[in-house]
């Protein structure tokens, strides 16, 4: 098998070198253009290019002409710029724009070797375990250039030796999911992912349940039990929703952190533990601090790196990819005979708040499984309580309207109303008749006489 073929857009010699450093251990060409003309040129003449690395010294104009030639040419071929502006803001708008990375000169040949092992160009020759922590982001559905970036961070935070993350966000929308991403794609991978919800366990358990226990230690200890951090040890621990903490427990998680030892209660022995902490929490924790609920210290110990989550009103075009995804697996694991969604169906999903972020949109998509019997979702499918807030008129523009721009009946509109109810408390009667403000024989006599 030849080698891959990479095209290096470069008026600085001294790039070429650190390439070729970072390559060391790999057999690849290596073409390079000094100019914008001659890189244009042999990315339309070059047919088996793995990978392209541009530089911004001939100006981010003459990047961007570029990235846009090698997008025409192929969709999927890796680009990464090599760029002259270190802030957030131009890294966004070159992955917007569809480059698979962006390095801020001066670029080292550890940084370089990390981006180029990302690009999947030497995929062939990549050991497993590389390729798995390639990966590791895959499973996060997503289309924004927001979350584009947010991976970029996560998988770059993954692979340093920051031993504690804090991620932040409303629920659902998929804190757990870049925890085990960062697990998966750092120097811990081989070890073991620990996750526990600290707002699920009740405040005399939970430091039984962090730290272990010796038998005897307590009344109803009838054996010794290692905690969650002697069970990560290796590997990743992942504390979600940290601001239900309880005091004593954050003092003891403080020490931990700061000493890498544990004390098991009833044992006069510390454990080292060698592991990532990452917290995630959809609470505002400095407002926490203020009102003397949350440490400032130990947020200062968790808050190494931080990585937001946006909620999903503000990346409206993530809900088609998310969307589609979900049904993919429907179909898969149940025939759900749904194909797509309708424009107007979708804009009304894409106009919604979605309080419950991802969560919600799974819901909703489950319910249409069950509800749906088209192959389109249109906008009579949807739960009618999507289209409160914005509803989309037969012309297909949006806006406030009336429920009659969906062209469906009393009773239809009645009846969509009830299986929502039903849908969403499980079919009890007494808590969907709360639902939907009326008495349980009203609500029995409008099921029956809709056969539901």
């Amino acid at each position: 098998m030849h080698p891959p073929v990479l095209l290096l857009i470069s008026a600085d010699p001294q790039t070429k070198p650190v390439l070729e450093q970072a390559l060391a251990d790999r057999q690849a060409t290596i073409l390079t253009a000094a100019t914008t003309e001659a890189s244009l040129q042999i990315l339309k003449n070059q047919a088996d290019l793995a990978l392209v690395l541009c530089d911004e010294s001939q100006g981010r104009i003459a990047s961007q002409m570029i990235l846009a030639q090698a997008r025409r040419i192929a969709q999927s071929l890796p680009v990464i710029i090599l760029g002259t502006d270190g802030s957030a803001k131009a890294a966004v708008e070159a992955l917007h724009r569809g480059a698979t990375d962006y390095l801020a000169q001066p670029v080292t040949t550890k940084d370089l070797e990390a981006a180029i092992d990302k690009t999947h160009a030497f995929e062939t020759t990549v050991p497993q375990v590389r390729t798995e922590r390639l990966s590791a982001f895959d499973q996060i559905v997503s289309r924004s250039p927001q979350m584009k970036l947010l991976k970029h961070l996560a998988t770059e935070v993954a692979q340093t030796d920051a031993t504690t993350v804090l991620i932040t966000g409303e629920s659902g929308t998929g804190k757990e999911l870049f925890a085990q991403g960062i697990h998966a794609a750092g120097p811990r991978s081989k070890g073991p992912f620990v996750a526990l919800n600290c707002a699920g366990i009740p405040e005399h358990l939970l430091e039984s349940e962090l730290f272990g226990y010796q038998r005897g230690a307590f009344t109803d200890a009838k054996q010794t039990k290692p905690g969650r951090f002697q069970l990560a040890n290796g590997g990743t621990l992942f504390l979600d929703e940290i601001g239900e903490m309880s005091a004593s427990a954050q003092a003891k998680l403080l020490r931990v952190l700061e000493t890498h030892q544990v004390d098991p209660l009833g044992d006069t022995r510390s454990i080292h533990v060698d592991i990532r902490v990452i917290a995630a929490t959809n609470e505002d924790l400095p407002a926490q601090i203020k009102a003397g609920r949350f440490r400032l210290d130990l947020y200062y110990r968790l808050n190494v790196y931080q990585l937001r989550i946006p909620p999903l009103r503000e990346r409206p075009e993530d809900i088609e990819p998310i969307l589609t995804s979900f049904l993919e697996t429907a179909r898969r694991d149940h025939g759900c005979r749904i194909k797509g969604i309708a424009p107007a169906a979708l804009t009304i999903l894409q106009t919604h708040d979605w309080p419950g972020n991802v969560r919600e949109l799974h819901n909703v998509v489950e319910g249409l499984t069950i509800t749906c019997r088209d192959e389109m979702i249109r906008p009579d499918h949807l739960p009618v309580s999507l289209p409160d807030t914005q509803l989309v008129g037969s012309n297909g523009e949006t806006g406030k309207t009336s429920l009659l721009a969906y062209g469906l009946s009393v009773e239809e509109m009645e009846k969509k109303m009830l299986q929502e109810a039903l849908h969403r408390t499980n079919g009890n009667i007494s808590e969907a008749s709360r639902l939907l403000k009326i008495t349980r024989n009203t609500l029995r006599y409008r099921m029956a006489k809709y056969h539901l």
